[in-house]
């Protein structure tokens, strides 16, 4: 069976008993039909149970097919439900872009899935279009003040704010706008990015109420004036009505998996430009109604993880108990170019990040395919081993809750066993220049750094500002440790290149841009689309 077929024939709870499941009622969550809901903020303020474990789950250096975090997060929630122990998940909802594109959905797979798979990957409960819409609604507003007069002096040839479609798009990626004389604006260069490269989106991901979700809003620098000013949302006085296009898309999303156990699904903000975990109010919510929450993060743990703990640990004043490293054997003969034993110096690298880096007790979870042969696991399994490091195979696209109970016994008992005191990666007070550097050097393993001429300026406006305690928010390719997507394992002898630096005051980070990450995705020569369909029944098919 497909991945969409064994989601359509999933026996579903209704929302209300998942829900209770909780301990929340009718009054705590707004039913959008029978199988999902969102969750009115009060319920953390309410709720007086102690916070659960917080369990994190990241992964090796990806393939362009990505290794199944979603998957095993999904799995190893309902391995915790099924060996007693009350758990939720909480992850990122998906795009439509790579849904139609070449990746496809974002809700798991196999018999590790969350249900009602269709809507999920589709219009779900419409976070998406009013990120949309409050994001465009910036941009109507700056040219519509040009057009008006110009009173802030817009320098429109360094206006940042891009538009946003939730759609793979090339065709956006540079255009031109104000065309057919005055009555239609000053003609200028602009261009698109999808929904989930937003500011906005990032920002919905990093507030913990709508009062600060407005001031972030209200912090967005959208443009620099002819005297050299910054000039912030809060300078157009618009904060107020981006923000109430947003009063439910902030409110978290609950769902079920296929086992009938609750998933928190909010927020997917983009894993380059961004810090690519789900929302702060989401993990928290998990946090606070279950014993152990377990939630991802974009990429590898290079990328997803190290953000997860420096931006949204730290602004949301979370810490993470534990961390599971999945790993395929697909991806480790990838980085060895064939050669697994190679490879898996790749997972070597990660291994070493969490432990001694992140300072976190870690499983690696190898997410096993029907191709995958004892022997090759095997080799896994003792070198993790040979490393210190707990390892469990992880049967969950194929088993579901049962494929993943001893991931399950092995995470709780890392929880248990840990002696280590958790802290973030590097110290706010560093310079960002110096957190770049400790980033690049100490997580990615470069001999050094190479900041192109661009970044001087940035580099004296942050310093103006006052923004050296900002996190830092590194934008790399995800295909490698380093900056190059050709240098796979575990590369050394390289130098990092940030090529610019821009400033998402709002969402409350500083991006390092290493090589050109497109924040506007092309669809591939054959794109998923070509293969959805629906019936006069409404049922959906070749969705995955």
């Amino acid at each position: 069976m497909t991945d969409i077929q064994i989601a359509q024939a999933a026996k579903k709870e209704n929302i209300v008993e998942i829900a209770k499941k909780l301990g929340l009622t009718e009054d705590d969550i707004e039913q959008y039909g029978k199988y999902k809901a969102k969750v009115n903020l009060d319920v953390l303020q309410k709720n007086k149970r102690p916070n659960g474990k917080l369990i994190l789950v990241t992964a090796i250096t990806p393939t362009p097919a990505g290794e199944g975090k979603s998957t095993v997060t999904i799995g190893l929630t309902q391995a915790l439900n099924k060996i007693g122990k009350l758990s939720a998940a909480a992850i990122r909802e998906p795009s439509l872009g790579p849904v139609f594109g070449m990746k496809g959905g974002a809700a798991g797979g196999g018999y590790a899935q969350v249900v009602p798979m269709e809507d999920i990957n589709l219009h779900f409960t419409g976070d998406m279009h009013a990120i949309g819409v409050a994001h465009n609604l910036i941009s109507a507003c700056i040219d519509n003040h040009i057009n008006s007069g110009n009173a802030l002096k817009i320098d429109v040839t360094k206006i940042t704010w891009k538009r946003v479609v939730d759609m793979n798009d090339r065709a956006l990626r540079n255009i031109v706008i104000g065309l057919g004389g005055k009555a239609n604006g000053y003609p200028r260069q602009d261009s698109f990015q999808i929904t989930v490269g937003s500011e906005i989106m990032a920002i919905l991901c990093l507030s913990n109420s709508i009062t600060e979700l407005k001031e972030k809003i209200k912090n967005i620098v959208f443009a620099t004036s002819l005297e050299g000013k910054l000039l912030k949302v809060g300078d157009l006085h618009i904060e107020g009505a981006v923000t109430a296009l947003l009063k439910d898309a902030i409110k978290p999303n609950l769902v079920q998996t296929l086992e009938n156990t609750p998933v928190f699904i909010h927020g997917g903000p983009f894993a380059n430009i961004a810090h690519g975990c789900n929302s702060i109010l989401a993990t928290k919510m998990a946090l606070k109604l279950t014993d152990y929450a377990v939630t991802e993060a974009g990429f590898a743990a290079d990328l997803g993880a190290e953000k997860f703990i420096d931006i949204k640990c730290r602004l949301g004043g979370i810490k993470p108990d534990c961390a599971v490293i999945v790993a395929t054997v697909r991806a480790l003969e990838h980085h060895g170019k064939g050669d697994l034993k190679a490879g898996l110096e790749n997972l070597d690298k990660h291994i070493d990040n969490i432990k001694n880096k992140y300072k976190l007790p870690l499983v690696v979870a190898i997410n096993k395919f029907i191709t995958d042969t004892d022997e090759q696991i095997d080799m896994i399994e003792k070198f993790c081993n040979e490393r210190g490091a707990e390892v469990s195979l992880c049967e969950v696209w194929e088993k579901g809750g049962e494929g993943g109970i001893d991931l399950a016994e092995k995470v709780l008992k890392a929880i248990d066993n840990n002696k280590i005191e958790f802290d973030y990666f590097y110290d706010e007070n560093l310079t960002i220049k110096e957190k770049i550097e400790k980033i690049c050097k100490e997580i990615y393993g470069a001999d050094g750094v190479i900041f192109a001429p661009a970044t001087k300026k940035v580099f004296d406006v942050i310093e103006a500002e006052g923004l050296n305690k900002l996190p830092v928010c590194m934008s790399k390719t995800q295909k490698s440790i380093s900056d190059n997507p050709a240098l796979l394992g575990k590369p050394t002898g390289f130098k990092v290149t940030i090529n610019d630096l821009r400033l998402a005051v709002g969402a409350g980070f500083v991006i390092a841009m290493a090589g050109d990450i497109i924040d506007m995705p092309g669809l591939p020569k054959k794109p998923s689309a070509e293969v959805i369909d629906i019936d006069e029944n409404g049922i959906i098919s070749g969705l995955f």
